[in-house]
């Protein structure tokens, strides 16, 4: 993509001679990523990747992408709702059969968007997880994982399975980018978790004292496991090791008060949270968080009043990873509220507290569900794409 060769300006003064550039290709790096700092949104971001190569190496060398989680929400993958729009971030060269997924920006909420997934990959393998902008899937020992975007493919080792292992996998989980030297895929299945350095040869097997681990999220550098309700710090190295942190419920109860719950950072605050059935005729459900209060011994949780400026986001598959933002306002979202991806409807938006009410949209459709669940086949969930997981590495 050339560049005139000579240039006017606004005056309409004679053209001169540019030397700066001969060609929009050309540009500087340094000038390039000045440029990546003001892309505002998804599509331009998009735009700006797909230009050239030199462009989309740019893009790929500029070393804080991992702001822009902080500047869009998460997207909205709809495996079940198949359309003709623009791929983002772009196409995948596998040659396998690909089925075309929308994606929603809440951002552009008008704005055709898609992703292509291995036709195969929804079909014949287990839903796993999702993590760092990857799908981890699994079947009979083996896994896949797969870039949500791009297509790229990474197939570890088959599990180390027994007859006595279940085909059910509750929860698959990356602890930081494929890209990054430091990269473990965990798998946790009835009664082990399988951890899988990337580059490895062989997994390695914790047996679990109780039961299976429903989560693991990356708090203050810690991985932290949720068992029944119960939190574990996960330590990885020099093996695998769980250790349970004694923790107080709220109003004394001596078991979790909640059915099914799911753990957020969010800020400097981990939370736990879930939904109480309301018998109102407003808000069907009523969500409530809880913050790790870990400066006592044992630590406590305590309620959060309200997020104030903050928004959460879940997807109704208990194995899709939460996502909380700042400022939602910015793009049109709200603050203190959590957006619920569904099956059928795309999401339903739910006021947090004693907020709950005052939000809920009483057209919404009666027939949605809102407890998270582990599902068969793949259910909408939130995702940033993985190039906003890496910086500065050359991915």
């Amino acid at each position: 993509m050339q560049s005139p060769s000579k240039v006017s300006d606004a005056s309409g003064s004679k053209p001169t001679d540019t030397s700066v550039c001969q060609g929009w290709a050309e540009l500087e790096e340094r000038l390039l990523h000045s440029i990546v700092a003001l892309l505002g949104s998804f599509i331009d971001i998009v735009s700006f990747a797909g230009t050239c190569h030199s462009w989309r190496a740019a893009f790929s060398s500029y070393p804080s992408k991992s702001v822009f989680r902080t500047l869009l929400p998460p997207l909205l993958v709809r495996p079940n709702v198949r359309v003709k729009a623009p791929c983002i971030p772009c196409s995948s060269n596998s040659r396998r059969k690909l089925r075309s997924c929308k994606v929603i920006d809440l951002a552009n909420q008008y704005t055709p968007l898609r992703c292509q997934i291995p036709q195969e990959t929804l079909q014949k393998m287990l839903f796993a997880g999702s993590s760092h902008g990857q799908l981890i899937c699994c079947r009979r020992g083996y896994c896949l994982v797969v870039d949500v975007f791009t297509g790229a493919e990474v197939s570890p080792p088959r599990l180390p399975f027994s007859e006595s292992h279940t085909e059910i996998y509750f929860c698959g989980t990356l602890t930081a980018p494929i890209t990054s030297p430091n990269s473990h895929l965990l798998i946790s299945t009835q009664s082990s978790l399988f951890d899988w350095p990337f580059g490895g040869d062989s997994w390695s097997e914790l047996k679990l004292p109780v039961n299976r681990i429903d989560q693991v999220v990356e708090f203050n550098g810690q991985l932290i496991a949720m068992i029944d309700c119960r939190l574990y710090t996960l330590q990885l190295a020099p093996k695998l090791r769980l250790k349970k942190i004694k923790t107080l419920w709220w109003d004394d109860s001596k078991e979790c008060p909640y059915l099914r719950p799911w753990l957020v950072v969010c800020d400097d605050m981990l939370l736990i949270v879930d939904h109480y059935m309301t018998l109102s005729f407003g808000a069907p459900v009523n969500y409530r968080p809880y913050r790790l209060d870990m400066s006592t011994r044992p630590a406590k949780w305590v309620e959060v009043k309200k997020l104030e400026n903050w928004a959460l986001f879940i997807g109704g598959d208990a194995r899709s990873p939460p996502f909380s933002f700042k400022n939602p306002e910015r793009w049109g979202g709200r603050s203190n509220c959590l957006y619920y991806a569904h099956y059928s409807q795309p999401w339903s938006l739910h006021g947090l507290g004693d907020d709950a009410d005052a939000v809920w949209d009483p057209t919404t459709d009666d027939d949605l569900v809102f407890k998270r669940n582990w599902y068969g086949q793949l259910q909408a969930f939130w995702v940033y794409p993985s190039m906003f997981y890496s910086d500065g590495d050359g991915q």
